[in-house]
């Protein structure tokens, strides 16, 4: 059955993970914000060259 082997799947994954040290979720939080930022420059110049143009 399908269905079986997957919960056991899923069962296993749960199993398995675990919570993140300090260190991890900082480095995840500080990886995500420098994604933002950069994400929030492209947008800004994009505007500014939008803004300049006079388009």
């Amino acid at each position: 059955m399908k269905i079986i082997s997957k919960l056991r799947e899923y069962i296993r994954v749960v199993q398995i993970a675990r919570k993140p040290n300090k260190e991890e979720y900082f480095m995840a939080t500080k990886v995500s914000a420098i994604g933002i930022a950069i994400i929030g420059v492209i947008g800004f110049a994009i505007f500014l060259v939008y803004i300049l143009t006079g388009i």
